[in-house]
């Protein structure tokens, strides 16, 4: 799976109250697939290309963690 990423603007969201953390590359229609980490999902465009992601419990992330989003493959891709 190939990242897609402008780096000329990153859109974040952080909702303190949801304890939720959302990075989105680029602004277009996608969808969101999960990954090994059940913290994290990966949002991909419609070819598949990986355009965000975000982090639930992200305040659970107490040091630096290096995470995949590599999402895990459709019931389908197996």
């Amino acid at each position: 799976m190939a990242l897609k990423a402008k780096t000329e603007n990153v859109q974040v969201w952080f909702d303190l109250e949801g304890d939720f953390l959302e990075v989105l590359f680029e602004d277009k229609v996608g969808y969101f697939k999960e990954t090994d980490d059940d913290r994290v999902m990966v949002r991909v465009d419609m070819d598949g290309r990986i355009i965000g992601f975000n982090i639930l419990t992200v305040s659970s992330m107490k040091e630096p963690t290096s995470i995949s989003l590599e999402p895990t493959p459709d019931e389908d891709e197996r």
